[in-house]
């Protein structure tokens, strides 16, 4: 056993405790496979892709639901083309029960395709707590977004916490995913000197091939350089083999300071592989947890 590994194993394992998961509405046949590796309660994300129409996305809350989850679906503000289509998905949603929690997004449009501009000005209609929403994510970027300036993501983040407070709403923030601790954890930091406390949950890449995970960074701006590939465990000069985020976890851990970084969670992204992630992520649970229990008992007398 890594003596590193023991010590990092019981902050990692809290660290998990809540963490969430990422599913697009084609992943419901994913879940029901993969339910039985997801505690009970789980906070389970649903994407607002452009080819999924509303009943796809409903129909993947429900499953959620009904499995024993937390279904959190996706809005995208951008892409609504009406007020009329975001009532109308808030009221399906209030139907279904599934309503109390979403995740708002500006969404991929570079041009809106309805009268939302981003997600703050879909939290300011005040049409999620109408429709009984009660919680409310927003995101964080904390290398930096390819499309938006570093002031503007300041200026958003703090917007938006503010008004989810000011419309009675409890929120957190959702990161994107990054293959270092140090950038993510400063970010953090920064986050909480600005004033603001709401919960964060770290974006953590789930395994995946590597080519995959590569393609999804340079779409996302994350940092890739070959410095950062050998602390994450992977070469960017091979890309035929996969990847996990232990070495990321536990990274986080060790440097994971409550005073200075306040409540952190974990969020993990699937890359459509809600069944590997939910695999990974009970397996490494155990390791940890058998860590813990060898770190406690010491040596063998």
């Amino acid at each position: 056993m890594d003596s590193l590994s023991a010590a990092s194993a019981p902050v990692v394992l809290s660290l998990l405790e809540d963490c969430s998961l990422e599913m697009t509405a084609k992943d419901v046949s994913q879940l029901e496979e993969a339910r039985i590796r997801i505690p009970p309660g789980t906070r389970i994300n649903i994407t607002f892709l452009g080819n999924e129409d509303l009943g796809m996305r409903l129909t993947a809350a429900r499953a959620v639901r009904r499995h024993g989850f937390t279904p959190v679906p996706h809005i995208s503000a951008r892409r609504l083309r009406a007020r009329s289509e975001l009532v109308e998905l808030l009221a399906a949603l209030r139907s279904d029960g599934t309503d109390g929690n979403v995740f708002v997004v500006g969404g991929d449009p570079a041009t809106p395709h309805g009268p939302y501009d981003d997600s703050l000005t879909l939290i300011r209609t005040g049409l999620l707590q109408e429709y009984g929403v009660r919680h409310v994510g927003i995101s964080g970027y904390p290398e930096g977004h390819p499309a938006i300036a570093d002031p503007v993501l300041w200026s958003a983040i703090e917007d938006k916490t503010t008004a989810l407070a000011q419309g009675g709403l409890y929120g957190d923030v959702i990161t994107q995913f990054g293959f270092d601790a140090d950038p993510v954890l400063t970010w953090v930091e920064t986050v909480r000197k600005r004033g603001i406390d709401t919960p964060v949950r770290i974006g953590v890449p789930g395994p995946a091939g590597i080519k995959r995970l590569m393609t999804y960074a340079a779409r996302f701006g994350v940092g890739t350089s070959t410095s950062i590939a050998k602390k994450y465990g992977f070469s960017i000069t091979n890309l035929m083999g996969t990847a996990g985020p232990d070495r990321f976890l536990r990274a986080l851990a060790e440097r994971y300071d409550a005073r200075r970084h306040g409540v952190l969670k974990l969020h993990f992204y699937t890359f459509g592989g809600l069944g590997a992630t939910s695999q990974w992520l009970s397996d490494f649970r155990s390791d940890e947890e058998r860590d813990e229990l060898h770190a406690r008992s010491g040596p063998a007398s």
